[in-house]
């Protein structure tokens, strides 16, 4: 592996979900799980229908070009990309060529990997209509409609990742961009987001700087998942080098393969030469509009804060573990879980702690997500309350917690029903603590030689009060009473 360089580029597809209508129609836009419910006639390129183009799709779409510090056109144009395919009923696609620019050009973005920042280059990104999603079966194909005009994010990068860890690295930490400035849910169970690979190795004692010492670009299409694109990585690199290695590198032409996940491996689909003819021109039923600049400070000025910012909020000023924070911050629902459980007025680390400790395997088990949860931060905060006024154990915490999670009830209900509150009346439990010593003459003999028995004592006491006292105020107790 030392003796190549692999050169990695990413085409990540991101559709905005979080608009009204789609791109150039008034169909929702809304995931559906009934196919062919959310079409209009622009939908289907039915005769005489024209496109409009929808605003808010593009005040997103140049908000993700000002957060990728990109360089916004003075003018928006949308083109026809001109390609048949079944699930394109137009025959083209409307879309945005780099020239005439798109929303963005020549950015770049700085992301983390393990404890390494890196930055990547932004070739462009730009704003597209989604197609329709073909469902392939034995003997036919079956089209949903409701993808189509749904609008589409591409973002095209440099081949500036050098391994499957940063390009999946980078991949997470766009997906909380997209859903922090709440430009799309990102979701890529619904399809929202896909990846386009473009994979190459090259000798590691050339300079990639230079075009010409890159080796042959393989794209691998449409992978669905960052595990996905993680695993068609490793492999294409792995299958390379042995290519390298067999002489036969040299003769590989330049080709799109798709992933299969079944088998962990790249299938070739077919040749791919530098640039296809799409044959862009203009869309002409779309006037170019000037972009005001006003406009798009309103834009910048509206951006939320993103997830690096949360993080260090809760580090900061909340006094959570960045290591916590790391975690809570990675998906946006369970970070606006966990500043809704703080905002009741619940300790920060606590609620942090039982969140990643608790609650994140749970989802994981249950393979939901925290929008799914029966539990909410009211709950969860009742909970905390309950730990941090002593009225039961962490322990005690913790299996209530779990017993809520598995039966979806209220766990502040479950400790009165289970009657697990502790006993912290100082008196009662020394009363409590007079009768174990009491009762056991002979231990408190062997005591007075042995301080170990200490741990026997409270035990004891544990059995007799069944578990309710308050471990840290009864070992208080029976320390002093001992000791007398």
């Amino acid at each position: 592996m030392d003796k190549y360089k692999v050169l990695i580029g990413l085409e990540m597809h991101c559709e905005i979900s979080k608009t009204n209508t789609k791109v150039f129609s008034s169909a929702r836009n809304s995931y559906d799980d009934t196919p062919n419910t959310n079409i209009r006639p622009v939908d289907m390129a039915f005769p005489g229908t024209l496109p409009v183009v929808n605003k808010e799709a593009v005040r997103k779409a140049l908000m993700a070009s000002i957060i990728l510090n990109c360089k916004q056109p003075e003018y928006i144009y949308f083109e026809r990309k001109n390609y048949y395919y079944p699930d394109l009923p137009k025959g083209f696609q409307i879309t945005q060529e780099t020239k005439p620019a798109p929303v963005g050009i020549y950015g770049e973005l700085t992301y983390e990997v393990g404890e390494e920042t890196k930055t990547i280059r932004v070739n462009n990104i730009h704003l597209e209509e989604d197609a329709a999603s073909s469902t392939h079966h034995e003997d036919t194909t079956t089209i949903n409609y409701n993808r189509a005009g749904v609008p589409l994010l591409e973002l095209v990068t440099e081949p500036d990742f050098h391994s499957a860890e940063e390009a999946v690295s980078f991949l997470e930490t766009m997906r909380s961009i997209y859903q922090y400035a709440n430009i799309s849910e990102a979701d890529s169970k619904k399809g929202q987001i896909r990846c386009d690979v473009n994979v190459s190795i090259m000798d590691a004692s050339l300079d990639e700087k230079d075009p010409k010492n890159w080796g042959t670009k393989i794209e691998i299409k449409n992978v669905n998942s960052f595990g996905g694109v993680r695993d068609a990585i490793n492999y294409e690199i792995k299958r390379q080098i042995e290519l390298k290695e067999d002489g036969k590198y040299d003769e590989m032409e330049q080709q799109t393969r798709r992933f299969d996940e079944e088998s962990g491996t790249t299938i070739y689909m077919r040749s791919k030469v530098d640039a296809i003819d799409y044959k862009y021109f203009v869309e002409p039923n779309i006037p170019k509009f000037k972009l005001d600049k006003k406009w798009l400070e309103e834009i910048k000025a509206t951006i939320p804060p993103l997830a690096t910012e949360r993080r260090d909020k809760y580090i900061n000023e909340l006094g959570v573990s960045p290591r916590d924070a790391k975690i809570i911050v990675k998906e946006k629902p369970l970070a606006d879980y966990f500043e809704e459980t703080v905002s009741l007025g619940a300790n920060p680390q606590s609620a942090a702690n039982w969140i990643n400790s608790i609650i994140l395997g749970h989802l994981n088990k249950m393979e939901k997500t925290i929008e799914e949860l029966f539990l909410t931060p009211k709950m969860l905060k009742g909970l905390i309350d309950l730990v941090e006024s002593s009225k039961i154990s962490g322990k005690q915490a913790k299996e209530v917690l779990t017993k809520s999670l598995e039966e979806e009830k209220d766990p502040v209900k479950l400790v009165s029903e289970l009657g697990m509150s502790q006993i912290t009346d100082e008196g009662e439990l020394t009363k409590i603590i007079k009768e174990v010593i009491e009762e056991n003459p002979t231990q408190l003999e062997s005591y007075k030689k042995n301080p170990k028995l200490f741990d026997y004592f409270v035990g004891q006491v544990m059995k007799k009060t069944r578990g309710k006292a308050n471990p840290a105020l009864s070992a208080k107790i029976l320390k002093q009473e001992l000791d007398k």
